[in-house]
């Protein structure tokens, strides 16, 4: 089992959960931010869940504060935002850092094993995207500018491989 299924975090409602229970999905972690000039990739990514979620795909958002201060809300407000302004039905979690000393264990994860441009590890902006495959291994790491949309043929290639 991946280091990456003995990890848990917060659900945006406060339930801890392990990602144990994604084990065998191919997962798409995004950190977002609800005041961002990507926000509107929330749209995306929910097309992507909805249209691969029976195939095997998890999409799992990581709302995050450390860009521009872009996520200042409550956990409540968020989902509510999410929820009224998308349509968000994938799995949604509590506030996370994802660089500095208060990273999150699941972004030391994946940062670690996809560093970004010339190596480094640090995220640089919201909707920094990670696609992990069945087994827990992160395949690649997409930067904010990457629409959801162009990672339909990674993902598929990902729900045809066996795990």
């Amino acid at each position: 089992m991946s280091a990456l299924y003995d990890l848990s975090a917060p659900s945006i409602s406060g339930q801890d959960t392990p990602l144990a229970q994604f084990k065998d999905k191919v997962l798409l972690i995004v950190n977002t931010a609800s005041k961002c000039g990507f926000t509107p990739q929330y749209e995306g990514l929910e097309k992507l869940h909805e249209q691969y979620v029976d195939k095997g795909l998890a999409v799992l958002g990581f709302p995050c504060n450390q860009f521009g201060a872009q996520e200042p809300g409550t956990e409540g407000e968020i989902a509510e935002f999410c929820q009224l302004n998308y349509g968000v039905s994938f799995p949604m979690f509590a506030k996370i850092d994802v660089n500095g000393d208060n990273t999150h264990p699941i972004y030391q994860f994946l940062k670690k094993s996809a560093p970004g441009i010339l190596g480094s590890e640090a995220i640089k902006w919201n909707f920094t995207k990670f696609l992990v495959d069945r087994n827990g291994k992160v395949i690649d790491r997409y930067a904010p500018t990457t629409k959801p949309e162009d990672l339909a043929s990674d993902i598929e290639k990902l729900l045809a491989a066996q795990s």
